[in-house]
């Protein structure tokens, strides 16, 4: 009896090993599964395709002719878009932008039978978005683009199959196609239609010295691309105007004048710094931003995408609101009221004055919406400095927060002698009543 009842606790341990040595065995195996699963995410990768990207289109906007300032906004949604729907196959289920983009259709689903190296499908598609729309990108830059993709692809097939990188480039060239298509539907084609100026007391005309005609009047009919992001944005009608010496319109063109013969070093510094034309662009400028933003951070793929995209829509989506008020007030730029109506016929702004009319600011709006989603989405970071234009030989600027660069880019305009305070007021109202349309309807 001894004997048996000795052989049966002997069976029962050598049971209970065996159950443990087979569950080790399968959480190993589901641990390896999920590691598998884990580098097929978008969080498993750095985002250094999407840096490589970003400065090649910091290149192209730098350099293509053709396109006005704003007009650079349009690539730098449409690219950020594009990289993030790339991601598809690897966000996780907290990422639901997909379903605010206004009318993006066409966007392939993934085949879950497959496995996407999501490195692979950003480069594809934002290939395919750069050549489509930077058109008239000179021939060296057209070379660079293929070559950025053919040397990243060459660079992803030497840790992949071939397999997984012409899927991958497909299902991102796909996505880049609907992309494409989706913007030429955005109304931009038409921004330049034919506009007669309107004509009367007060209202915006062409500017000295070069006296351009008015460019993209009808920006403002754009789509954006963000659903509701621009519902109640248009500001309050400009102030009453005057000729007037005693009147609050003279008091506020005469603070821009005044402005102009006590201009400080630094505020001297900080118009040409935000001038960006001849530059990086407005855009530009912030796409630099947004880079430098995504190094420090040290984001993932992921996280760095979705800033991509939202960075770019919001500024987007503020430029076309700000297009319509522009053209709706046709406010006079303050060259043409301070050389005409107060008589200082000699006065000149400290940077060129934009064609088109003056209220209100576009840099303040397309700054404030800018500033507003980088410091929702990264938060205070300390002291953040600004090395955009290092390369022209301008002092980097230092800021507190993201909040205070777009502060200080739209008072910039202040001090460049292009715009009224009341004008960059309503500007900041404008970005910053995009970008909280953008997340409050997100949340």
């Amino acid at each position: 009896m001894k004997q048996s009842s000795l052989l049966m606790n002997r069976n029962s341990i050598t049971h209970k090993l065996a159950t443990v040595m087979i569950g080790s065995a399968l959480f190993v195996a589901c641990a390896k599964d999920r590691d598998v699963f884990n580098k097929n995410t978008a969080s498993a990768h750095s985002s250094e395709v999407l840096d490589k990207w970003m400065t090649m289109q910091l290149r192209l906007m730098r350099n293509t002719p053709g396109i006005t300032n704003q007009g650079f906004a349009r690539p730098f949604a449409y690219s950020g878009i594009a990289a993030f729907e790339s991601l598809k196959p690897g966000l996780n289920n907290s990422y639901r932008w997909s379903d605010r983009w206004n009318g993006l259709t066409g966007i392939p689903v993934e085949d879950k039978a497959k496995n996407y190296f999501l490195p692979a499908n950003v480069n594809a598609a934002l290939a395919e978005v750069n050549k489509a729309l930077f058109p008239s990108a000179t021939a060296t830059d057209k070379a660079a683009i293929d070559s950025l993709e053919n040397a990243l692809a060459a660079e992803y097939r030497s840790t992949q199959t071939a397999e997984v990188i012409e899927h991958s480039s497909q299902y991102g060239k796909a996505v880049g196609a609907a992309v494409v298509a989706w913007a030429a539907t955005d109304g931009a084609s038409n921004a330049s239609a034919p506009y007669t100026v309107p004509t009367g007391t007060g209202m915006w005309q062409p500017t000295a010295p070069q006296f351009s005609p008015p460019i993209t009047p009808y920006w403002g009919n754009n789509r954006p691309v963000i659903q509701g992001s621009i519902a109640g944005a248009q500001p309050q009608p400009p102030g009453a105007y005057s000729a007037d010496p005693s009147s609050p319109f003279y008091a506020m063109v005469k603070s821009v004048y005044d402005a102009s013969q006590n201009l400080t070093t630094d505020q001297k510094d900080m118009a040409i710094f935000w001038r960006d034309v001849p530059g990086q662009t407005s855009p530009g400028h912030w796409l630099s931003i947004l880079q430098a933003a995504i190094r420090s951070s040290k984001s993932k793929l992921d996280k760095a995408a979705e800033a991509y995209a939202l960075t770019g829509s919001a500024l987007n989506d503020a430029l076309i609101a700000c297009f319509a008020a522009k053209y709706q007030y046709n406010v006079v730029r303050p060259i043409t009221y301070i050389r005409d109506i107060m008589g200082h016929t000699g006065w000149n702004t400290q940077i060129g004055t934009p064609a088109h009319p003056e209220y209100p600011s576009a840099h303040a709006s397309l700054s404030a919406a800018a500033g507003e989603v980088l410091q929702e989405l990264f938060g205070n970071r300390g002291t953040i400095t600004d090395h955009t234009y290092d390369y022209m030989g301008l002092a980097p600027r230092s800021y507190p927060s993201f909040t205070a660069i777009g502060e200080e880019a739209g008072r910039s305009r202040l001090y460049g002698g292009i715009h009224y305070t009341q004008s960059i007021d309503a500007g900041f109202d404008q970005g910053r009543k995009v970008v909280a349309n953008i997340f409050s309807k997100h949340k």
